[in-house]
């Protein structure tokens, strides 16, 4: 959860923070991550400093590959995250004043299910410019490989040799 605006910086900061947190003690020896966003915000399919962060942050930090797949326009509703984690999200706070940050972490990160859901929640009180694009350069230096299909929407991302 952040304080500042929803930036592609922002979206990578939080993927890369939970691949440093738990994801790679959890998919211990994966190199290949698939990415499910919506076309909005922080994660929108013509962003060029999204790509470039997963480029840095992810496929050069760590060795991974990652696959983006981009949901259309008003689709993202068929993402399994937000029916699986934001409906549980939202009946745990049901009915509480979100008044601060302390009190959303909390109902968040006491979202549990029965069938084994339990939701993990941090703060990131960095705050993100808006309006930053990445350079030529920065591009020209991306290891993208476009679906031939899909070529804005679905990619991978591959670490630089």
């Amino acid at each position: 959860m952040g304080t500042s605006s929803e930036t592609p910086a922002f979206a990578t900061d939080a993927i890369e923070q939970w691949w440093r947190r738990t994801g790679r003690r959890e998919y211990k020896g994966q190199k290949h991550i698939l990415v499910l966003a919506d076309c909005g915000g922080g994660n929108g399919s013509r962003s060029t400093i999204w790509k470039r962060d997963i480029q840095t942050k992810l496929c050069n930090r760590y060795g991974l590959t990652v696959t983006v797949r981009h949901y259309p326009p008003g689709a993202s509703k068929w993402n399994p995250i937000e029916h699986r984690v934001l409906s549980e999200i939202s009946k745990n706070w049901r009915g509480v004043p979100l008044e601060n940050y302390n009190i959303m972490l909390n109902y968040i990160s006491t979202t549990t299910t029965d069938t084994g859901l339990k939701v993990e929640a941090i703060l990131n009180p960095t705050i993100y410019p808006t309006g930053t694009t990445a350079t030529k350069a920065e591009l020209a230096n991306l290891n993208i490989l476009k679906d031939q299909s899909l070529p804005d929407w679905n990619y991978t991302i591959r670490p630089q040799q």
